[in-house]
């Protein structure tokens, strides 16, 4: 059985009169997940954002939102939408508690709203996104980090079913971080989707299911994060006795031997299995402490895909 797709683009391009700032996007995120949209500085990534949410209009192409299209079924989808778009806005003079409330109370009628539950679902979001202690202090006093909560507290108000987030960890200290990453995982697992939007590859990689990679506006990948991620060929072996298992690993077929790395064996495997590898280095004498198959990282891949420019990554 299929999984619903709660975001859906098909050839979604957006130009700004000679400038094409998105160009035949094809998205799929499917519901329950957590996804990552990445791309470098400029690649279209906060104008498909505000395309999805019907801030921008598109040039061309289609946008579906939990089974809505955009921007007709804005009325009837948003309501069920929570989204951190770029730096969140407030009143300086007003307290965090204060501007969830007013935030809150200028929302459209729909699911997960309503006064006589106003103030539960205030403190709710202020103690999920760590400001229960500080709700009452003018956000005038907040530092970027802290305005930053505040930003995502008022995008969960509501409980939505679908939260897309740009660069959300935007002025955060790494335990700021980690207790964001922390939440969003918790939020996936209770059936939310979360749709990410940031530059922070290492983010991406420790907790989202799925990514897309843009660049120049157009799309050079989309698959599962492990997809993304396929070995690279390449073992590193560590043990006391490298040049005895340089020499042995030179003696096998498929084997590119490498230069070696802080006291490790590297070799490049071209039809030879890492068991065989290790089975041969062991039955000669190796003392083999650790066999790594190399993986690359998500920057890896990103800076293969877009080091050369779209078209070239595309194809």
């Amino acid at each position: 059985m299929s999984v619903a797709a709660a975001i859906r683009t098909e050839g979604l391009t957006k130009r700004f009169g000679q400038v094409v700032a998105v160009e035949g996007l094809d998205l799929e995120v499917r519901e329950g997940e957590l996804f990552g949209f990445l791309g470098p500085n400029g690649s279209g990534k906060t104008t498909t954002v505000r395309m999805l949410l019907g801030l921008v209009f598109a040039t061309s192409g289609r946008i579906e939102l939990l089974g809505q299209p955009m921007p007709a079924g804005a009325r009837a989808v948003l309501p069920e939408v929570g989204s951190l778009i770029e730096g969140p806005a407030f009143y300086p003079h007003l307290s965090g508690r204060a501007n969830l409330t007013l935030f809150d109370e200028a929302g459209p009628p729909g699911p997960g709203g309503g006064r006589t539950t106003r103030r539960r679902r205030v403190s709710d979001a202020l103690e999920q996104v760590g400001l229960a202690t500080v709700g009452r202090r003018q956000v005038r006093a907040y530092s970027t980090g802290m305005r930053q909560r505040l930003g995502l507290a008022a995008a969960l108000l509501r409980a939505p079913r679908l939260l897309v987030l740009d660069e959300p960890t935007n002025g955060l200290d790494p335990q700021g971080m980690r207790e964001v990453r922390d939440l969003l995982a918790k939020l996936v697992a209770g059936g939310t989707t979360v749709f990410l939007s940031s530059h922070l590859l290492a983010e991406v990689e420790l907790i989202c299911t799925r990514a897309a990679i843009v660049h120049q506006g157009r799309l050079v990948a989309q698959d599962r994060v492990e997809a993304l991620l396929v070995p690279t060929g390449r073992v590193e072996v560590a043990t006391p006795d490298l040049d005895r298992a340089t020499e042995l690993a030179a003696r096998l077929p498929g084997i590119d031997l490498g230069e070696p790395r802080a006291g490790r064996l590297v070799v490049q495997l071209d039809g030879t299995s890492p068991e065989a590898l290790n089975q041969h280095l062991v039955e000669g004498g190796v003392r083999v402490r650790e066999l790594v198959m190399v993986r690359p990282s998500l920057e890896d891949v990103f800076l293969a895909l877009t080091r050369g420019g779209a078209s070239d990554a595309a194809g």
